[in-house]
Formats: structure tokens, sequence, C-alpha cells
């Protein structure tokens, strides 16, 4: 017998475990072949959080308006305030019912009329899912009780209404109504995001990355493309002390000190009295920053100096100081610089840590490798994300595809190997995941290029640390980046990614991250005549005005895709108070002409795949070739 037969054989029999007779076979047939005809669930893009909880929280709870949108569809008879309260019901039940209780508004009579109302809702939202699915999304508590209300039938002696209002008010003598109302929400919320994409930038500058991730480890179904700052942590948590380094400063000058200390349990005292004892004339803040620069200044020279391939010489300036006036060359100009102050720097060996600073980055290296909570986290965003993907005919990807000036691929040096496009991709993704695994220096090294790189797929640009933290002249910040981010506008260039990830160029899409579309000045987040849509709306308020809005969320539905433009959100008591919302303008991108079915999906080619292979098991069935159990 040849092997393609004999495993053929062998795959078939462990088929025949699951389907054990003809009758299960085309019966799941049956059900595939429908689910092939429904429509594709709706998927959610995000971008760029920037560690801005609140916000992202309720995006996430008001499914980017979309259970408002629905609100006013299916209860259309109801005043603007009754939709409301309806609403933040759905996004908050346990606290807004908490709330009312204190007001003395929820009786016997709310709670059934609440409940109603969610049923309803819910039984519309779940209209496009088979029975199977939405029963799998129930929570399980009220599995049974909630699917028999969802499909309640009418009969022609109302014996079933009253058999409903029975276990309504069951509920609600039973002392269970907060726990269903709560099980309602959350089902609802199941329901209208079938699946969350969020392309990269989960850490820094905002206070809270840390509450985002435990949400997002809690959530039914998702993937991440990583940001540059989410590779830093990552490299941090791996154990690179540049990373380290870079992590700790970036969380001092955006204010998040209490994020590391609180947040993930790494104690900075060491850091803190080595600052003050180094630094005496600066005040306590300032002489953090200023020792936390110089060790970043350093550690970097050290990464620098070991790779060549990084083409990065130009970027060792400590050697490039002049001490007596107060001066840096750069680019072949001299300019002056904030301070002469460099207690720990030997002006014969720049980039030499000192004893006291090799103690505090090593104590910091292992806060960082036994912060249990950080692990975790780190470990979650390695097991669901990825540098690139690919998704329903769309590329995702946080930063840029290195391009040259004429429009194609760059080749970048990997390991004495020359790599382009999905190759490159790849390769860096492997050592992020090598770094993970083995902490080896070199990946170690590669996860901080992977942060700051001009050549970097998750960067694109020459990050001026040193300038922006000691030269006064800001001609000197601009950061130069790859000819991506000017090249991405044209469609040529956009479906040459698209092909070069074996992807339609015709029909599918990049979502894209990592730069804020200046919606204030015009600037349209829609490139390449509709094939590259960029979803860093600025969801950090350190954006706010420079975008003009508070983030965006792209959303792919089976009609279409349509891109929705947040304003800026208060904050979570408010919503729970005021019943305030996120108010989102919405456009289409793309209408599809023929409606987008889970056939056209790649749950759909899966599905095809064992409908193929049951055709199989049911004809070996027929022909005796397995036996029916």
């Amino acid at each position: 017998m040849k092997d393609t037969e004999l495993l053929r054989e062998k795959y078939l029999e462990l088929l025949a475990q699951q389907y054990p007779s003809r009758y299960a076979a085309f019966t799941e047939i049956i059900n595939l072949q429908a689910i092939l005809n429904l429509p594709k669930g709706t998927e959610h893009f995000v971008s760029d959080l920037h560690g801005e909880y609140d916000a992202f929280c309720h995006i996430l709870n008001n499914c980017s308006g979309v259970i408002r949108e629905k609100v006013d569809i299916v209860f259309q008879n109801l005043y603007e305030n009754e939709k409301a309260d309806l609403c933040t019901l759905v996004y908050y039940p346990h606290e807004k019912l908490e709330l009312l209780k204190q007001q003395g508004i929820v009786d016997a009579n709310w709670y059934k009329t609440a409940i109603k109302r969610l049923i309803v809702l819910a039984k519309f939202i779940s209209s496009k899912y088979t029975r199977s699915k939405v029963r799998k999304a129930i929570p399980r508590e009220f599995n049974y009780i909630i699917d028999e209300l969802m499909h309640a039938m009418a009969d022609e002696d109302n014996n079933r209404l009253r058999y409903h209002e029975k276990i309504f008010d069951s509920i609600i003598e039973t002392g269970s109504a907060h726990h269903f109302i709560n099980s309602l929400a959350s089902l609802i919320k199941r329901l209208a995001v079938d699946h969350l994409h969020l392309v990269g930038d989960i850490f820094d500058r905002g206070s809270h990355p840390d509450k985002i991730i435990d949400l997002l480890m809690q959530h039914h179904s998702l993937d991440i493309e990583w940001g540059n700052h989410d590779i830093l942590w990552m490299g941090a948590a791996c154990g690179s002390l540049v990373s380290i380094m870079t992590v700790v400063r970036n969380n001092v000058l955006y204010d998040n000190y209490e994020l590391l200390e609180n947040g993930y349990g790494i104690s900075m005292r060491s850091l803190v009295m080595f600052a003050e004892h180094t630094y005496k004339e600066e005040e306590k803040m300032s002489a953090l920053k200023k020792a936390l620069a110089v060790l970043v200044f350093k550690l970097q020279g050290h990464v620098i100096k070991r790779h060549k391939e990084f083409d990065m010489e130009k970027r060792l300036l400590l050697d490039k100081i002049d001490f007596d006036k107060g001066t840096v060359v750069l680019e072949g100009k001299e300019y002056k610089i904030r301070t002469k102050d460099f207690p720990t720097v030997d002006r014969n060996d720049p980039y030499k840590l000192t004893p006291e600073e090799e103690s505090v980055c090593l104590e910091l290296k292992q806060a960082f490798l036994g912060s249990k909570r950080l692990q975790q986290h780190v470990a979650f965003l390695y097991k669901n994300g990825s540098m690139y993907r690919c998704y329903n005919g769309n590329l995702l990807y946080h930063g840029c595809i290195p391009l040259n000036e004429d429009g194609t691929f760059a080749p970048i040096n990997c390991g004495g190997r020359y790599l382009t496009g999905k190759a490159y991709m790849d390769y860096a993704e492997s050592l992020a995941r090598k770094a993970w695994l083995e902490k080896d220096q070199d990946s170690l090294d590669n996860m901080w290029y992977l942060w700051c790189g001009i050549r970097s797929p998750l960067s694109g640009r020459i990050v001026k640390t040193f300038e922006r933290a000691l030269c006064e002249d800001k001609s000197t910040w601009e950061e130069p980046r790859d000819p991506y981010y000017s090249l991405y506008y044209r469609e040529d260039i956009c479906k040459m990614i698209l092909k070069e990830f074996g992807l339609d160029p015709d029909r599918g899409h990049i979502i894209n991250g990592h730069t804020p579309i200046k919606v204030r000045e015009g600037e349209d987040p829609i490139r390449g005549n509709g094939r590259l849509i960029v979803i860093d709306g600025g969801f950090c308020h350190a954006y706010h005005k420079t975008t003009g809005i508070a983030g965006y969320t792209l959303i792919f539905n089976s009609h279409g895709l349509r891109l929705k433009a947040h304003r800026p959100f208060t904050t979570i008591e408010d919503a729970l108070l005021s019943n305030t919302d996120i108010y989102s303008d919405s456009y289409m991108v793309e209408t599809f002409r023929k409606r987008m079915m889970v056939g056209d999906s790649d749950a759909g080619k899966q599905i095809c795949y064992t409908i193929q292979a049951l055709t199989d098991l049911l004809q070996a069935y027929r022909s005796g070739e397995i036996a029916e159990n």
C-alpha cells in the first residue's frame, strides 16, 4: 500500500471515531453546508491603544458603537433616554445595576422589562449565527434558560407565552435577575463582534496597558499584531538590558512610574537612590531622567557595536560630545546640548558602565524576569500575536514593509543572508520568538532593533532618543522614515505587497497602524485607492490634539468595510451616571456587490476541507472500506 493511501486510511479511521456512522457523517455535512451560506462574522480592527484603558474598555463594551446602532434599529419606539439606559446596562451591567439600586429604581417590573428588552436585542444580533454557535456563546450558568427564551415560538393558545412569563417571574423571585442580566449583556457583546484584531502598540504613554491585557485575556476571539512599543516590552521581559532601561525611561517620561511598581511589582528604589546620589544638584525626577538617559545611550552603544549589520554607527553619539564646551557633533555640524554634567561617562571609554550602573541594571533585569504578572502578559502576547497576519483576504501589520526609494522591496542583512518582504517579516518573527525561548544575546539585541531600527518592520524610522533628550535645536529631532511611508499612497505598491503575501491584490486590503492620522489637518486614512487603511486615530490622550479624534475602529462585516472615527471619552463614571457614550462618525470604505458569506472566509475554506473529508468517509462507509459503529 502506498504511503498516501495508508495516510488516507488512517485519517478516515480517526474521523470515524468522531462520526461513527453514515448518518452522523451526512448530518454534519448538511450542517456545514448550511453554515457556509450564513453571513460571515463581524471583525473589528483597532490599533495603538497606548495604555488608554478607560477608552478601550468602553470601545470594547459598546462594540465601537454597534450596540447603540442595533438598539436604534430594534427599539425605534423608545425614548432616547430609555435607549441610553439600555445601552449603558449592556456596557456595564453590574455597575449600572448597583447604581440603579442605590437610586431606588430597580423593582420586579423594572427587572422584567429590562430582561425582555435584552432578550429581544440578543435575538436580533444573533440572527446571522447558527443556533449551535449562539448556544456555545451563552454563559454556562444560564445556558438553557437564555436559549429557551431567545428561540421562543408563538403558539395557538399562548402556552409558550405563559411559560416564558413564569420563567421571568422565577428569575426575579430567586434573586437571580442581577446575574441573569450580566449574562445577557455578555452574550450581546460577544455576538456583536465575532473577532477582534489589535494591530499593535498596547504599551507606553497611557497608564494602564496592564489592565488592557487583562481585558484581552478574557476575550473570546482575537489576534494581535505586535507594535514597536509591544516588542520593546517583550524584549524587556526576555531580559534585554537596553530594552529594560528604555521601558523604564519611557514610563518615567510619561509619568507612568506606578505602572512598573504597582502594576508589575518592579521596584525602582535602587535606581532612584543611584540617580539622587549621582546627580546631586538635580531635583529627584530630573536626576532620575538624566540617569536613565545616560544608561540608555551607553547600552544602545553596546548593541550597535555588536551588530555592524544594523548599520547604526551614526547613532553612536556619546563619543561625539565635547564635555568642556557642552556641544555634540551631528552629521558634521556642532550643536549645543542642555548639560555638561555627565559624572558617569568616561571620556576615554564613554560607553563603559560604572560598577554602580552595572549593579542597577542587573537588579532591574532580575526584577523584569521575576515579575510574574509581566511574564504572564508577555506570554499572552507571544501566544496570540505575530509580526503580521493574513486573515480573510486582508494583510495586517503594525509598521511597514521596508522598501527602496524605487518601490522595490529592500534587502535586509539577516545574519549574512539578505531577505526581503514576507521572508524578512518571517525572519524577524523567528528572532522575536527565539528571544523568548532561548534569551540569547543576539536575539535580545534584535528585539531592541525591532523597536527603533530604520529597517525594522515595526518602526521604519530613525528614533532620535539622544537628540530629543539633549539638543535644544528641534531641527535635530526630525526622524527620517523608510520610503514605505511615502510610497504606500500608490495603488501599485499596495498591490505588490498584497501579492507578496499571497493575497488577492484586487480584493485584499492592508490594515496598518503606527502613524497617527491628522484628521484635523484633513489627512485621509485611506491610501492606495482603497487598498491600504491606516487605523491609528490616536486613542492616546497625547495624540488627540494632533489627530483631532480619539481613535479608529475598522469594521469588516458581510456587507463591506466601515471606518468609525471616535470622539474623546471622558470616564467610565460619567458613562454610568450620565449615560455618556463614545460617539463615532462612521463612513463606508468599501461596499461589497455581493454579501460575503462564511463560505468566502478563511473559516469557510476549512469547512470545505472538512466537508470533503466527511464525503470521503461517507463513501468509505457505503463501500464497506470503513465499518460503521
